[in-house]
């Protein structure tokens, strides 16, 4: 009976104290996760951003057992350090308005604040969520550009090839398909590299979450997560010609344009499933019966 009597001070105790480590954090970050709000977070390309930051919360939440013990051995040094690195890449990303380093400096403020009060057995337990930061950082600018053209190129070539083999009008000049009457551009959002980004994201945390033994599974779905993405990203390229061709240029930039999106991720997700069973099954064959 008295053990009991000694826990529930030490979960209060700790409430307590993690409490002044969550007040913290929001006076840093509420100011951040407002501006991102009304700049990135409006756009097609980062909207992901509040699904990322929601799952970040409850990843934390659901490790909050291990937040809540005494710890056994702490490494306040190497904790301090890591927070004052942070710290410092917020300061300058706030100062200079360098949104990578004031959003990516979440990483090493949290890493730092569990290795100086729960230490490294806490840093451990919460890998996932601090690696799971990164989706958070808005990609920079230079490297999208890099990309994007190109991808939007073989996307709009292979749509193109695609529909002049199903036998329809189509002429491609760049990323511009022209079809009967209609001019199409393949936009940046079609390009696939955000929506491979952000498909990562949903892939990782699918595999945190079914926890599969194996590494060699692990890393052959994630693997596929990007030819998925750019195939889903075909695909919907594809729809959206067809429905233009069809039912006209309003039809396609309509509702069935913001609909294509979440058609896409659907696709996307069944494939993850898909890959993931038929591993799954291959695996389980390939173990010697007991």
């Amino acid at each position: 009976m008295s053990a009991v009597f000694e826990t529930v001070p030490l979960k209060r105790a700790a409430w307590i104290e993690w409490l002044s480590v969550v007040t913290g954090l929001l006076i840093l970050y509420v100011p951040t996760f407002y501006d991102l709000a009304g700049t990135h977070w409006t756009r097609d390309d980062y909207a992901h951003g509040p699904i990322i930051l929601a799952v970040i919360v409850w990843l934390i939440w659901d490790k909050r057992k291990i937040l809540l013990l005494s710890p056994r051995s702490t490494s306040p040094v190497a904790g301090i350090a890591l927070l004052i690195f942070g710290l410092f890449f917020y300061v300058a990303g706030r100062a200079y308005d360098l949104v990578i380093f004031e959003v990516g400096a979440l990483a090493p403020i949290l890493a730092g604040t569990l290795l100086a009060m729960r230490g490294w057995p806490a840093l451990r337990a919460l890998w996932f969520m601090l690696f799971f930061i990164l989706y958070l950082v808005p990609l920079p600018g230079f490297f999208v550009d890099a990309l994007t053209l190109p991808m939007k190129q073989y996307v709009s070539e292979i749509a193109a090839h695609i529909l002049y083999a199903a036998g329809y009008p189509i002429a491609r000049a760049g990323v511009v398909l022209t079809i009967g009457q209609y001019q199409l551009l393949v936009a940046d959002a079609c390009a696939g590299l955000n929506s491979m980004f952000s498909l990562s994201a949903l892939g990782l945390l699918y595999l945190y979450l079914m926890q599969r033994s194996s590494w060699v599974h692990n890393g052959l779905v994630f693997l596929s997560l990007m030819p998925i993405a750019f195939c889903a990203n075909i695909v919907r390229v594809v729809v959206l010609v067809l429905v233009t061709y069809h039912f006209g240029d309003a039809a396609g930039q309509g509702f069935v344009h913001g609909f294509s999106g979440l058609v896409l991720f659907v696709i996307a997700l069944v494939s993850i499933l898909v890959i993931d069973g038929v591993l799954a099954g291959f695996f389980k064959l390939q173990k010697p019966a007991s």
